[in-house]
């Protein structure tokens, strides 16, 4: 388990590796970079690669490069394989956002893609970050039957352009984790 420094760290590697760069077209940064300019270790960097809980970062092969799996703001393309979804996918909230959420869909909000998810317990951790979570419901296949792409990270992280209203609904769960 990270300890408060290394979760520090952990923030500043993952606003770098998502938003500032520099990072190639592919979202790999080089870890010399990280190392000489930005007072990270090799040793921290392995241990947030390691022991993040959601798996958020990857080596390259050869450890020279760094990357976030996903959540970027820069245009950037992460390598990621189209993938065909389940039928269901899930999406958290807060309370506050659902209305508009309804009515205009969800919108990557300054990322490349919209993060869904496999499961209700994931959705409900996510809304709780931005305040009383309520968990949206996404009609998956049917968005794919009507030739939307979806993207699924290495960190099982299902990824779209954009979610429209009419695949949407409020998902009955009662949100305790």
């Amino acid at each position: 388990m990270m300890n408060s420094k290394l979760i520090k760290l952990s923030h500043k590697l993952s606003r770098l590796l998502r938003h500032e760069g520099p990072i190639d077209p592919h979202a790999w940064m080089e870890v010399s970079y990280l190392i000489q300019h930005k007072g990270f270790t090799l040793e921290q960097l392995q241990t947030i690669v390691r022991e993040n809980n959601k798996q958020r970062f990857e080596f390259s092969d050869d450890m020279t490069l760094i990357r976030a799996r996903q959540g970027h703001s820069l245009a950037v393309d992460a390598e990621l394989d189209v993938q065909t979804p389940p039928a269901v996918l899930y999406h958290g909230t807060a309370k506050d956002s659902v209305d508009s959420i309804l009515a205009e869909g969800i919108t990557p909000q300054g990322r490349i893609y919209v993060h869904l998810s496999d499961s209700v317990q994931t959705a409900i951790s996510v809304g709780r970050r931005h305040g009383e979570p309520v968990v949206l419901r996404i009609d998956a296949e049917r968005m794919n039957c009507e030739g939307i792409t979806f993207y699924k990270s290495r960190n099982n992280v299902w990824l779209t352009d954009f979610v429209a209203p009419q695949f949407l609904s409020i998902e009955n769960c009662i949100a305790e984790i």
